[in-house]
């Protein structure tokens, strides 16, 4: 099984929603059979969730991916709750019914596909507080982080390859952009998780601080950056095989 990363579509800004189509040609032109690749989409899908047509337009491209075969595992960034800065609590539930079809749906959102766990995790929601000022930052929350403990010493569980997937940067940090529990995250998956994948930071040169092969013992972390390229940002396609030991086989698709 492979792994498409993506994240930082920004749909709805500029021409994102064209560059994020051009994606998808040239990911179904030159990945097949679409069954052997699973597509994470680590936030951010829209670029104001406020406008509903930046939220369906993001959806309806989900969908085209999913109509060619790709299995496709989204979570939502800080601009799928509202413009980025600001955000809704309405939006919450919003992103459920239109990603998952189900409003009730909690994380961590576990998936087990192929014997491996792809586990899902919301950095946005608890920065809905009205005590919280600083949407741009992430938290977890510690009743997330207690599901997501449960999940991981689950004994079914702990056989399988992990994927952890979040949308806040958990060791890249940026002053005002990092994830805010990121040590409580460490204790419960340090050495526990094989893959750990997130985005929302775009502003770094073409292959810098993009890699973290090893931090907190997992053995491959990535950063995508945006993938629509935002503002000209570079950004990555990342492509992982999840057969391979050796992370020095994953490469960039480049698709745009």
């Amino acid at each position: 099984m492979k792994i498409i990363h993506l994240s930082d579509l920004h749909v709805g800004h500029k021409e994102c929603g064209e560059r994020f189509r051009t994606i998808i040609r040239n990911i179904n032109s030159c990945l097949q059979p679409a069954e052997e690749y699973i597509i994470v989409v680590t936030g951010d899908l829209a670029d104001n969730a406020n406008k509903t047509e930046h939220r369906e337009e993001a959806a309806q491209s989900i969908e085209e991916l999913e109509n060619h075969g790709y299995r496709v595992l989204v979570v939502p960034g800080n601009h799928d709750y509202g413009t980025g800065t600001i955000g809704n609590v309405r939006n919450v539930r919003l992103f459920k019914e239109r990603f998952y079809n189900d409003p009730d749906i909690t994380y961590p959102k576990l998936d087990t596909i192929n014997g491996t766990a792809f586990i899902g995790l919301d950095s946005t929601a608890e920065e809905l507080n009205w005590h919280d000022r600083i949407f741009a930052q992430g938290e977890l929350g510690r009743g997330q982080l207690g599901r997501l403990q449960k999940i991981i010493n689950d004994p079914a569980i702990s056989k399988m390859m992990k994927v952890v997937y979040l949308h806040h940067h958990p060791f890249d940090f940026k002053i005002g952009r990092q994830l805010k529990d990121s040590d409580d995250l460490r204790s419960v998956i340090e050495n526990r998780t094989d893959l750990l994948l997130f985005g929302h930071y775009h502003r770094s040169k073409k292959g810098a601080l993009k890699v973290h092969l090893g931090t907190w013992g997992i053995p491959r972390c990535y950063n995508a950056g945006t993938a629509t390229h935002k503002n000209g940002n570079p950004g990555f396609h990342r492509v992982i095989d999840l057969s391979r030991p050796d992370p020095a086989m994953d490469y960039d698709g480049d698709f745009l």
